[in-house]
């Protein structure tokens, strides 16, 4: 696995991403979480979809928790052919008493906490924490990155509207 350094700060720090960078117009790697309920989930359970990707390092922090909300909030208005999917490194309990708690009904959370699949995949594995950068991509349903953004400072949120245009002009 190739590692990067300089792309993601916490707090100013900088810090080191694990596994192949990710970028637009590339097939879409593949990767396996976990659903709350502990069964497996794959990018090819989303095929013919346009998927949104949200990588967050914990729902049980506040931008973390402030973000999901918004693309909860946003899906609503998306259709029914885009997903929205928040990976997290959290346990699958934490984060479905996460969407229990916020009633985020509109978004399909997964865990990458076992195997960091995703993490590696894409690029966003945090090698000092062992957590995912906040990072967002945007599938398009021939299986194919349309957009690709990881934020600097994680304690940032990312920019909800390039992610929104994305996801409205991909095919």
């Amino acid at each position: 696995m190739s590692e990067r350094t300089g792309l993601v700060t916490f707090q100013g720090n900088p810090l080191t991403l694990v596994g192949n960078a990710v970028a637009p117009n590339q097939k879409a790697p593949d990767f396996t979480a976990l659903k709350p309920d502990l069964s497996p989930v794959t990018l090819a359970d989303y095929a013919g979809k346009k998927l949104i990707i949200a990588s967050v390092p914990s729902l049980d922090t506040s931008v973390c928790s402030i973000e999901t909300k918004r693309f909860n909030d946003e899906a609503k208005n998306l259709g029914d052919d885009v997903e929205l999917v928040v990976i997290s490194m959290d346990l699958p309990f934490a984060q479905a008493r996460w969407a229990e708690e916020y009633k985020a009904r509109e978004v399909t959370m997964i865990s990458d906490h076992r195997d960091a699949s995703f993490g590696n995949a894409y690029g966003v594995l945090i090698k000092e924490l062992r957590l995912l950068a906040r990072a967002v991509f945007v599938i398009n349903t021939k299986g194919e990155v349309c957009f690709e953004s990881i934020v600097k400072e994680m304690t940032d949120e990312p920019d909800y509207q390039a992610v929104l245009d994305a996801v409205r002009a991909a095919s």
